[in-house]
């Protein structure tokens, strides 16, 4: 069965940072891109960041490029978010999912599986 947690949210003032971490186990991590993608209140899924399943490429959306930072330890089988220079607006709850296949396309970066998530709130 695949699992996804999340953690590493919580409040944090415009400016902060907070990293979030995402454990997985039923499948094989490295073998699968990941993603991870976040839903504000009132609105839909939106995506943000994915990563082929080495590690070698990553994708951002426009909204958080040059801010955040996607990551994985494919030793460990978690995914992580560094999120920098947080905005109002980056508040949401944060997923991460497990795409489809090995490379990531962002036309397909929230088709998978998906956790329970994270609540980021930026907010002074």
């Amino acid at each position: 069965e695949v699992q996804l947690v999340e953690s590493g949210g919580g409040l944090v003032q415009p400016g902060g940072s907070l990293k979030l971490s995402c454990a997985t186990s039923g499948f094989r991590f490295r073998t699968y891109a990941m993603s991870w993608v976040r839903q504000a209140p009132g609105k839909g899924i939106e995506w943000v960041s994915g990563i082929d399943n080495d590690g070698r490429r990553t994708r951002y959306a426009d909204s958080v490029n040059g801010r955040f930072t996607i990551s994985r330890d494919n030793a460990k089988n978690i995914l992580y978010l560094q999120m920098n220079n947080l905005k109002p607006e980056d508040t949401a709850v944060y997923y991460c999912m497990k795409l489809i296949g090995s490379v990531f396309d962002v036309r397909a970066a929230k088709t998978g599986n998906r956790g329970q998530g994270t609540q980021v709130t930026v907010s002074s």
